[in-house]
C-alpha cells in the first residue's frame, strides 16, 4: 500500500477520546501514530464513528476535528481539518497566572511585615 500521507507520523501510544462532536457519544480510544496532518486511532471492537469525528488527545491537550480516511478492523486512519482549542487548558493557564500573581503579592507582604521590603 502507497503511503500518500503529507508527513511522517511519529509511532505513540497515547490515550484519546474520539466521538461524533458534542451532540454525540464518545468513546475510549488508542493513538497509534500522530503527525499535525492526522492520526490512526484504534477503538474497541464493533465501535462505529461517523464520518466527521472530534478526537482529544488529553496528554497533548488539544483536540482535533477530522474526517475518517480509511477503516480497517477496529483502527482508523484520521485526516485532521481543524485544531480546538481545549477551554480546560486554557482555564487553567489563567488560574496558574493569577496564583503566581497572588503569591509574588503574599511575598512582598511577608517582606513588609519582616522589615525587609
Amino acid at each position: 500500500m502507497q503511503d500518500r500521507r503529507q508527513s511522517v507520523r511519529d509511532k505513540v501510544l497515547y490515550g484519546g477520546i474520539a466521538g461524533a462532536g458534542d451532540s454525540g457519544g464518545t468513546m475510549d480510544c488508542v493513538v497509534r501514530n500522530f503527525s499535525e496532518h492526522g492520526a490512526c486511532v484504534e477503538t474497541g471492537a464493533g465501535a462505529r464513528l461517523p464520518e466527521e469525528v472530534k478526537l482529544t488527545i488529553v496528554r497533548k491537550g488539544r483536540s482535533f476535528l477530522a474526517r475518517i480516511i480509511w477503516r480497517e478492523a477496529n483502527r482508523l486512519g484520521l485526516a485532521f481539518g481543524t485544531m480546538i482549542t481545549d477551554p480546560a487548558a486554557s482555564d487553567l493557564d489563567a488560574r496558574l497566572r493569577r496564583s503566581e500573581q497572588k503569591k509574588r503579592q503574599l511575598q512582598r507582604r511577608i517582606n513588609e511585615l519582616l522589615g525587609e521590603g
